[in-house]
């Protein structure tokens, strides 16, 4: 298995149940991103506000170091929405990154977050969010998976590319 992985795309996407069923079938650990949020972040965007890039970094650096002390392998489910920030978390992680990039249509999502309950992150920011969105290059580790087909396949298909990219 790779030795660091994110679980990327817009908020509503799926990361935390995708990270956590990932984590289940690896035995490779979960950590959500939004509990590394600096309280400020969590708080600007419980207000409706979307974070800029100066109020992003020290979270990104924060991921990535989270890689770089972890001696066992990691999941970390992070939005990851620009180049430039997962740029930032692969330079703190000091290793690889694999970035499973959740997609799906603005509606699909906006009806997961009308649904669920005690998160701060309101349906008023996905539009910034798919403003932000810079999928990843070619270049990067990745994975895009379609978020419209059963969590079991999305889980399987991420699984099935983490193991390919570790040969």
């Amino acid at each position: 298995m790779t030795r660091c992985a994110i679980v990327m795309g817009v908020s509503g996407c799926g990361k935390t149940s995708v990270g956590e069923g990932l984590s289940r079938s690896t035995s490779i650990r979960f950590v959500d991103g939004d509990a590394l949020h600096p309280q400020a972040n969590v708080d600007k965007m419980s207000a409706g506000n979307p974070l800029t890039d100066q109020d992003r970094w020290p979270w990104l650096e924060a991921i990535g170091r989270e890689f770089a002390k972890s001696p066992e392998p990691l999941i970390i489910g992070c939005s990851a929405l620009k180049r430039s920030y997962r740029d930032m978390i692969r330079h703190h992680a000091g290793a690889m990154v694999t970035f499973i990039h959740l997609t799906g249509t603005r509606e699909i999502i906006s009806k997961r977050m009308q649904a669920r309950r005690d998160h701060f992150m309101p349906l008023a920011l996905l539009d910034s969010q798919f403003a932000a969105l810079e999928p990843p290059a070619p270049d990067e580790d990745s994975i895009s998976i379609d978020i419209d087909q059963p969590l079991e396949v999305i889980i399987a298909q991420a699984a099935q590319h983490l193991s390919r990219s570790q040969s």
